[in-house]
């Protein structure tokens, strides 16, 4: 594929979508190689907890409900209430270790990928040695750009529920009328929504400059913010396109595997089939936003050169633009 790096400033939706399509099947090897190692253990991680938080949560509720039915003084309600204990303690043991263990593994992943593109743009041989010898350097970078971004979504959840709270304060204060307060508050949340939305490109995109450029936490989401003007449209189409297939995968999951009805024998397959479409979608999405991080540079006439790459980078590939070289060009990926 022969194109000038001017030219990726006009690919659009389904534009990216073919570019990424082709960046994995080109380097299908070694993205095979990343998904198993990383995106396999995020994928299961993600599907085993929808399992066994459902079954806790359906064992929690069926307890809760027999204990309503039973006097305070009866064994039995003693008895239930130990087993309520011992399972929300589980339930929340379950989620904390499923956060901890998504929150590594969605860094390692982020950090493999965007390393491995930001080469095959260099048009460079890279070796699957090579990105897990960057990994462990550029995931720190990453864990402190996303602890900024917990701290902004934090806030702005913060200063929406306050909103929420206010106007149903209000509402009841003035006795506002149900159509004018049902109306508003409908816009609130359309309101919240699109700043959720933009909050998280911003934070995506902050994510590669992280892996890809010196700058990391704040810098980052100020750079990202300043990157993505122009090209935010693009990003949440794309960004809606990869949710929507996601979205489909776990309810999928949820009718055939999570719910009792359901021979055996389906649940097995089906589930195989959702963990396979879970990870052809994570590593997708995952390319996606470093195709966009180029576009992005190109929009803005950046050229990607070896400065822009961070040290650590340079120094663990060395398949990967040295200093002397010429600048990175993103028309070297060639199908």
């Amino acid at each position: 594929m022969d194109r000038d790096q001017n030219e990726l400033q006009f690919l659009g939706f389904l534009g990216v979508y073919r570019e990424t399509s082709k960046i994995i099947l080109k380097w299908r090897k070694i993205f095979a190689q990343i998904t198993l190692a990383l995106i396999l253990p995020l994928c299961v991680t993600f599907l085993a907890h929808s399992l066994v938080a459902q079954l806790l949560s359906y064992k929690i509720l069926d307890h809760e409900i027999t204990r309503n039915d039973v006097w305070v003084d009866d064994p039995m309600y003693r008895n239930l209430s130990r087993k309520l204990k011992k399972e929300w303690v589980a339930f929340w043991l379950v989620r904390l270790g499923y956060f901890i263990f998504i929150f590594i593994f969605s860094l390692l992943s982020t950090s493999a990928v965007v390393s491995t593109v930001a080469c095959v743009y260099a048009a460079k041989q890279v070796t699957f040695k090579k990105i897990m010898s960057v990994v462990p350097r550029v995931w720190k970078r990453l864990m402190v750009t996303f602890f900024w971004s917990f701290g902004i979504f934090f806030m702005y959840n913060v200063v929406a529920v306050g909103l929420l709270i206010a106007w149903l304060l209000i509402v009841r204060q003035y006795s506002v009328g149900p159509a004018l307060g049902i109306a508003v508050a409908v816009i609130l949340f359309i309101l919240y929504v699109i700043g959720f939305v933009y909050i998280t490109m911003i934070w995506q995109l902050a994510s590669v400059i992280s892996v890809l450029e010196d700058a990391y936490g704040r810098k980052a989401m100020v750079k990202s913010k300043r990157l993505i003007k122009g090209k935010m449209g693009l990003s949440i189409w794309c960004f809606l396109g990869v949710l929507v297939c996601a979205m489909l995968v776990q309810a999928l999951f949820e009718c055939f595997v999570v719910l009792d009805f359901v021979p055996i024998g389906i649940k097995i397959g089906v589930g195989l089939i959702c963990l396979l479409l879970l990870l052809m979608v994570v590593l997708f999405d995952l390319v996606v936003q470093t195709v966009i991080y180029f576009v992005c540079k190109s929009y803005h006439r950046e050229n990607i050169d070896n400065s822009s790459l961070p040290d650590h980078l340079e120094v663990n590939l060395g398949d990967c633009p040295t200093e002397g070289q010429k600048p990175v060009q993103l028309e070297q990926l060639h199908a």
